[in-house]
């Protein structure tokens, strides 16, 4: 029998297969439509919170589900991201002055992230709510497509 802390939570959504990567039971990373060779896939939580979430729900995890990879400032921008309610926003500039950093630091660390949709890297817009990059497949489109779900768009 899988180890439910190890492997691969595989949820279909309307962008297609998200791969919540598992180590210990938390999230270290989420693939879109990068399917592994060879799967361990495995039933956790994250699956029905992202079910829900493609529905308009709020995700209904919390930082201490998320163990991703990264430097001590990307550590502290992620805990930001994951503060942002759902259905709102935040600019990199807001981050930043938060953070005591510069918003291409910041910017950095966003792109950085490991978890996106989960550690909602989406709801962080440009200056005056400028749609800047986004690293997922789809870009700019996929985060438009976010930013609808959640009633910001």
């Amino acid at each position: 029998m899988p180890n439910p802390a190890q492997g691969f939570a595989i949820t279909i959504s309307p962008l297609g297969p998200l791969w919540a990567q598992l180590e210990a039971g938390k999230i270290t990373q989420l693939h879109w439509a990068k399917m592994p060779a060879h799967v361990q896939a495995v039933t956790h939580p994250v699956q029905a919170a992202l079910s829900a979430y493609f529905q308009g729900a709020a995700i209904k995890i919390t930082a201490t589900d998320f163990a991703p990879a990264g430097t001590p400032f990307q550590q502290r921008v992620w805990a930001e991201l994951v503060s942002i309610p759902h259905g709102q926003t935040r600019t990199y500039g807001q981050l930043a002055t938060t953070l005591n950093s510069s918003p291409r630091a910041v910017g950095g660390a966003v792109g950085a992230n490991p978890v996106p949709v989960l550690i909602p890297c989406h709801r962080v817009l440009g200056a005056n709510g400028k749609m800047t990059g986004f690293s997922a497949p789809g870009g700019i489109a996929t985060k438009q497509i976010l930013l609808k779900l959640e009633g910001i768009l």
